[in-house]
């Protein structure tokens, strides 16, 4: 979260993005000032205010489902993961309810072909996180269960042994 509103910051201010509009950096990665009224892709435009701020409450549901996963959550791997997802959620947060759009700046490109729409820190923590998420629940999810369940287990079983 605070990456990502320091480096906001930086863009809107002392850059001067949104007056300039693009700073060509290298050959493939440009900072272009961009706002997005939409959620992940520019899917869900908010056209009005009552969707605006339909956004701004969807996510922030969301944001409190993450909230409450990563407190439940016993795995350092998994924490550090739901807290990038967070991070993100709550600065884009910030920016739709402060100014009506998200901004975005980050341009990646290789002549005219983007892999990506143009993004901030936020998005990439986002996405960064989700991938952990999967991957860690596709590959490593039942090794580590079985791990916590036995330190678990034989932290219980010190415990009774104690009294």
């Amino acid at each position: 979260f605070a990456v990502d509103q320091a480096i906001k910051y930086w863009v809107k201010g002392p850059l001067m993005l949104r007056e300039r509009g693009v700073i060509e950096l290298v050959p493939f990665f440009d900072l272009r000032w961009t706002q997005n009224f939409g959620v992940s892709l520019g899917m869900f435009e908010a056209t009005s205010p009552e969707m605006r701020w339909g956004l701004v409450l969807v996510t922030a549901v969301i944001a409190l489902v993450v909230t409450v996963w990563m407190l439940r959550e016993k795995l350092l791997g998994d924490i550090l993961a739901l807290s990038l997802i967070l991070g993100g959620a709550l600065g884009n947060i910030k920016d739709r309810y402060e100014l009506g759009y998200v901004v975005d700046f980050a341009d990646l490109h290789f002549g005219d072909f983007r892999p990506f729409l143009i993004f901030n820190v936020a998005d990439a923590a986002i996405t960064i996180g989700v991938v952990i998420v999967l991957a860690r629940a596709f590959f490593m999810g039942d090794k580590d269960k079985a791990e916590v369940d036995g330190l678990m287990n034989t932290k219980a079983a010190d415990a009774a042994e104690s009294k």
